[in-house]
């Protein structure tokens, strides 16, 4: 049995990850200042351990990561538009914050599996997006998970092991679609299960890669494996988690309504300003060199969703 360390462990995506680590007859150790995430999305086990604190505590996080055999960094300020409204706590949780599980994880001597986000590409020059593209992102958000990204390359040549999985479009249960800064889907979701209506930005041409989360998971575990038998001496990846499918918003908005069974309309508002025109992520690595593929197609995942949020899980 092995004991891994989950931060934000009590958020969408930690909780459906804990779960995972959990079934595998593994123990949990989650880190979180239930700031989005809630005490209620996680199971009660004997083999879990939550703590509520702050990450860019050294001296909480050195002493709750003591004798765990890794670390799956995953607390954030989860927005692009938060981290406008509020740049510098965005700043010191996601920056400052990030660059303390990986200092502490390096000193301990662990891997760390570490969300990162699409939004390091900015704009795409091309699409499928691979790794190895241009990245130029739009906002405090993406430049503070760009960031991440350097410090745990930099301090991969002096010995830490850390893959940064890039998300693209989590969705799935748990998503709080009452929070402003929620995804599409869990917006769309929950509209058309009120009758709608279903409101698009812009003409509904632009495209996302949507993932669904407990695939998501999938990867983070795996990303971990990797590390674990990665030999000697440090080591540094990045990889796309995503679909590897273009879906149009007008798409997804007709794909929600048809899953949920809702007469919920489709309607079209003003485009928002700098919404990225396309979103594709390249799922080759992760294939290669973790065994990933993301198995959940839209359809079944909405339909997953749409029975989450009317039974109010």
């Amino acid at each position: 049995m092995r004991t891994w360390l989950v931060t934000g462990g009590a958020g969408f995506i930690g909780s459906w990850l804990v779960e995972r680590l959990l079934a595998a007859g593994d123990s949990v150790r989650v880190l979180d200042d239930f700031s989005t995430g809630t005490p209620d999305n996680l199971p009660r086990h004997d083999g879990l351990r939550i703590i509520e604190g702050d990450i860019c505590d050294t001296g909480l996080v050195a002493s709750h990561m003591a004798d765990c055999d890794g670390c799956f960094h995953l607390a954030a300020v989860a927005s692009v538009v938060r981290s406008f409204e509020d740049w510098a706590e965005t700043h010191r949780v996601n920056a400052l914050g990030t660059v303390t599980v990986l200092e502490q994880a390096l000193r301990a001597g662990i891997p760390v599996v570490a969300a990162s986000s699409a939004a390091v590409y900015g704009i795409p020059t091309a699409v499928p997006q691979e790794e190895d593209a241009q990245v130029d992102p739009l906002s405090p958000y993406g430049l503070d998970k760009l960031a991440g990204e350097r410090h745990a390359q930099l301090m991969a040549g002096h010995g830490l092991k850390a893959c940064a999985m890039r998300f693209f479009n989590v969705y799935g249960p748990r998503q709080d679609p009452k929070s402003p800064y929620s995804g599409v889907i869990s917006i769309f979701a929950d509209r058309a299960l009120q009758g709608g209506p279903l409101v698009i930005d812009g003409a509904g041409d632009q495209t996302r890669d949507f993932i669904y989360v407990t695939d998501v998971t999938a990867a983070l575990v795996l990303a971990m494996r990797f590390l674990m038998q990665a030999g000697t001496g440090g080591r540094f990846e990045v990889f796309n988690v995503c679909g590897g499918t273009e879906t149009s918003i007008s798409t997804l908005a007709a794909a929600v309504i048809a899953a949920t069974e809702s007469p919920a309309d489709i309607e079209y508002g003003p485009a928002r300003t700098g919404d990225i025109p396309r979103s594709l992520g390249a799922p080759a690595r992760a294939a290669a060199r973790l065994g990933f593929r993301a198995d959940t197609p839209l359809e079944q995942g909405l339909r997953s969703l749409a029975a989450a949020l009317a039974g109010g899980a």
